[in-house]
C-alpha cells in the first residue's frame, strides 16, 4: 500500500523568519512523510539571520525561498498552519478541506538592542518552533494505536 505525501503549508505575514523557520522542522521531523510548503501574503525574502539560527541547530534553510499564498493556490493542501495572527486575519480565502491549525509565534525580525540580544530572541523564538512543529508531526503523523 503506497501512502501519498500529506501536504503542510506555513503561512506567516512575509515568508522570512517564522514560517521558514517551521518549514524547516517539520521537514526534518517528518522524515519524508510529508511535503511541506511555505508562504506569506507578502513576500520578505528569507532573513538571513533565520538562516544563521536554523544552522546552529544543523539545519539548511539557505535554499528555501520566499513565496507569496498565491502560488500556491492550486495546492491541495492537508494542514495549512499559520504561525502569526497577521497572517490568520490576512489569509485570502482559498477552496480547501485542510486542516487549520493556528499559533502565534513572536516575530524575531523585530527585535531590537545589541546584535546578541537579537540573536537570543532569534533563538527563544527558534526554540518555541520547534517544540511546536515536533509536536505537531507526533501528533498527525505518528499517532499510537492500540
Amino acid at each position: 500500500m503506497t501512502m501519498t505525501k500529506k501536504k503542510i503549508l506555513v503561512l506567516c505575514t512575509g515568508n522570512s523568519c517564522r514560517s521558514q523557520i517551521a518549514e524547516g522542522y517539520l521537514r526534518h521531523f517528518a522524515g519524508g512523510k510529508a511535503e511541506v510548503f511555505s508562504a506569506g501574503v507578502e513576500t520578505h525574502g528569507v532573513n538571513p539571520k533565520a538562516i544563521e539560527i536554523m544552522k546552529e541547530d544543523g539545519i539548511d534553510i539557505s535554499r528555501h525561498t520566499s513565496n507569496n499564498i498565491d502560488e500556491y493556490r492550486n495546492v491541495d493542501f492537508d494542514f495549512v498552519i499559520t504561525v502569526c495572527d497577521n497572517a490568520k486575519e490576512r489569509c485570502p480565502l482559498f477552496p480547501t478541506t485542510a486542516k487549520k491549525f493556528h499559533y502565534n509565534f513572536s516575530d524575531p525580525a523585530k527585535a531590537t538592542g545589541t546584535e546578541e540580544k537579537r540573536k537570543e530572541h532569534f533563538r527563544k523564538v527558534r526554540k518555541q518552533i520547534k517544540a511546536y512543529c515536533k509536536q505537531f508531526i507526533e501528533d498527525n503523523f505518528f499517532q499510537r494505536t492500540g
